[in-house]
């Protein structure tokens, strides 16, 4: 019998996997509230460094500052998308050749609780450590409403205070977003060039509508417009970034990010959430990164969430920002194509089949 068609196989993939589960269900519930439960996820396997690696870094948060830590990863975990934090991290073990070499710092809610049995349950041997983020009712009271609840979640802008909750050892951290997978190894993300001077790096768009991103009021401001005097300001996702955190610290970037934010609540300058800010401090600033390290945009826009195909080009990380998410669409039962790749990275322990559920 001759192969099926990738398409084919796409689609076949979808039916066995977009049946919705009870604990799937069960998971969805309460996924705005701060109070919803911790859904089960199973244990995940085991990946071992190559032979040309480092020694393993020991499990949990004692090794943060070993020398053998050959990247630095940055995450937040919001129970609302802690499914997809989970199948990021499972990504980034599974495609690279160094797993015991990674160390993750995640950030949680500081109401979060269980999270480090959740983790250390799915990944047993991971290096990892979890900073409650003690700043989030600070910044609640910085951030303006934007167009999608979700954006305003205090979470969503602890990427700005990393140079802040990680320890100083950790001087450049790839930070990714929750809802994204890898599929090459991230050691080529983290040795990304960046040159003296600039503290980001980041995929650049510079065909997009830059000035779509900020307001009428902004641009008829000379005063405000003049930010990007001087600079080739480009649109940049900051959902996938390597961050040089001793230089962040040394140019005070979060302390610029909030006197943006601080603006927004005295005059409406911008509508989507923590991006605008990131954009009138770093845009035109940034080392680039190549375009294969970010397909983002696979969950449609902010409002409807539609279905999109891959940008043309090689794929290193497949990222579904925007409103639709992967895990939503096949609990569903309405996934797009491209879900199906992210499929294989779930770790959701659903319930058991019964034969009086059919």
């Amino acid at each position: 019998m001759p192969p099926l068609p990738l398409v084919s196989s796409l689609l076949l993939l979808l039916a066995i996997i977009s049946s919705p589960s009870s604990a799937a269900a069960a998971a969805a519930k309460g996924r705005d509230g701060a109070a919803a439960s911790i859904p089960r996820f199973r244990e995940a396997p085991q990946f071992y460094n190559s032979p040309s690696c480092p020694p393993p870094l020991p499990a949990g948060p004692g090794a943060a500052c070993s020398p053998n830590t050959l990247v630095h990863v940055a995450m937040t975990l919001d129970v609302a998308y802690l499914r997809g934090s989970m199948a990021a991290v499972l990504s980034v073990l599974q495609h690279t050749a160094c797993p015991q070499s990674v160390f993750f710092h995640f950030v949680a809610s500081s109401a979060a609780s269980n999270l480090d049995a959740t983790i250390a349950g799915a990944f047993p041997s991971l290096a990892f450590q979890i900073y409650p983020f003690a700043d989030g009712q600070r910044v609640a009271g910085l951030i303006s409403t934007s167009i999608r609840a979700a954006l305003d979640r205090p979470l969503n802008y602890a990427r700005s205070y990393l140079a802040r909750l990680l320890p100083e050892c950790a001087r450049r951290v790839v930070y990714l977003d929750s809802d994204l997978v890898l599929v090459d190894d991230i050691a080529g993300l983290a040795s990304t060039p960046i040159p003296d001077g600039l503290a980001l790096a980041a995929p650049e768009y510079c065909n997009a509508n830059f000035t779509s991103y900020f307001t009428p009021t902004f641009w008829a401001n000379p005063v405000l417009s003049v930010a990007f005097e001087g600079r080739r300001a480009c649109y940049f996702n900051t959902g996938v970034m390597v961050m040089e955190l001793g230089r962040w610290r040394d140019g005070g970037y979060t302390e610029k990010i909030e006197e943006w934010m601080e603006l927004q609540k005295r005059m409406r300058i911008y509508e989507l959430g923590s991006l605008p800010p990131f954009l009138l401090v770093f845009a035109g600033r940034i080392a680039a990164v190549e375009h294969r390290w970010n397909q983002h945009g696979l969950g449609g826009d902010n409002y409807r969430g539609l279905c999109r195909n891959l940008h043309p080009g090689p794929v290193s990380l497949l990222h579904w920002s925007g409103k639709g998410k992967p895990w939503a669409r096949l609990d569903a039962g309405r996934p797009c194509p491209l879900d199906a790749l992210w499929a294989p990275y779930d770790l959701l322990l659903r319930a058991p089949f019964a034969i009086g559920d059919s």
